[in-house]
């Protein structure tokens, strides 16, 4: 017997802006607590579908800002690490992201870890820190 999914294939890259995006909401979400297990709205996305927000809920998990449970279709979030807040707080202000987005624009890629270091940076700028 011979099973075929007809499973649409999308390719997933990930999207900063997103990441950004589900992290802020997290953070501001009070049911985040670790007492639960939630599942992600992916309608609060608009022009991302369910697999994207799913794909990047899931990356969110494996670097370690979120604890959750990857599996199945959403993966289900209980409540953001010490390493997500941190993340979190050095990109939610817009200008700081702003700032951070033109620095790496033109590279073909660059990693998460980087990003972080680079709105730490802006962050030591504005401070008057650097």
């Amino acid at each position: 017997m011979q099973v075929v999914c007809k499973c649409e294939q999308v390719e997933m890259k990930r999207d900063m802006d997103l990441i950004r995006t589900l992290l802020i909401q997290m953070d501001e979400e009070p049911r985040l607590d670790g007492t639960q297990w939630l599942e992600i709205n992916h309608h609060d996305f608009p022009g991302h579908s369910l697999q994207e927000v799913a794909y990047h809920v899931g990356l969110l998990v494996e670097v370690g800002y979120v604890r959750g449970s990857i599996g199945g279709g959403m993966p289900m979030i209980s409540k953001l690490t010490w390493e997500g807040h941190e993340f979190v707080d050095d990109i939610k202000d817009s200008g700081i992201w702003a700032n951070t987005k033109a620095r790496v624009e033109g590279l073909s890629g660059v990693a998460l870890s980087v990003v972080a270091e680079i709105a730490k940076a802006e962050i030591k700028k504005r401070l008057g820190l650097l």
